[in-house]
């Protein structure tokens, strides 16, 4: 477990520690990076993960799938737009209610939480098309951006999942953050 916090805050430390700048716009590299640049984006792949990693079941890996494939049909079909207040609002209200059901451990139903995911993907899908790169190339940029979409997912699944109780705080502390996060976006909007 020391391992999973470990990792954890590094990936969460990581847009902090940015040396490198000027990323190239048309690579893999640049969606790759994408995630750990915005602490909005990595807080929401991180929560998404760890709210399934603590609901567990069949749930801990369709709530991620469903958001990743919907965040990508999002940020394609949203691509070059721009962003909108009520797009930078609805990613603050994600936080916010992620953060809320890691801290208290909320369990829904199964097509409840798919609808709460898929309806967060869309606001962080729009988000990702309208910081598309203008020089991107479409498959590529995507590829990236699922890929560490995925790693953040699957970190939060994993760390969610632990079920040792003197973990359970730091579980806690995280959607703490994550909430606290989303609540002054919100005010900050």
């Amino acid at each position: 477990m020391k391992k999973v916090i470990g990792f954890t805050m590094l990936l969460i430390a990581a847009p902090f520690a940015e040396a490198h700048t000027g990323l190239p716009q048309n690579s893999f590299m640049s969606g790759l990076s994408h995630p750990f640049l915005g602490l909005d984006h990595l807080l929401a792949m991180l929560a998404v993960g760890l709210w399934a990693g603590r609901i567990g079941g069949k749930v801990s890996w369709s709530l991620p799938l469903v958001f990743i494939l919907i965040l990508a049909v999002s940020a394609i079909g949203s691509q070059g737009m721009g962003s909108s207040l009520l797009v930078e609002n609805g990613i603050a209200v994600s936080l916010l209610l992620l953060g809320l059901f890691i801290v208290f451990a909320i369990k829904l139903p199964v097509i409840i939480g798919l609808m709460i995911v898929s309806l967060f993907a869309v606001f962080h899908g729009v988000a990702h098309g309208a910081e598309w790169p203008l020089a991107a190339t479409p498959v590529w940029y995507v590829s990236g951006f699922v890929f560490s979409t995925a790693l953040l997912m699957a970190v939060g699944v994993k760390t969610g999942a632990v079920r040792a109780e003197r973990y359970q705080w730091f579980i806690r502390v995280m959607g703490m953050i994550i909430a606290g996060t989303g609540g002054w976006m919100l005010l900050a909007n």
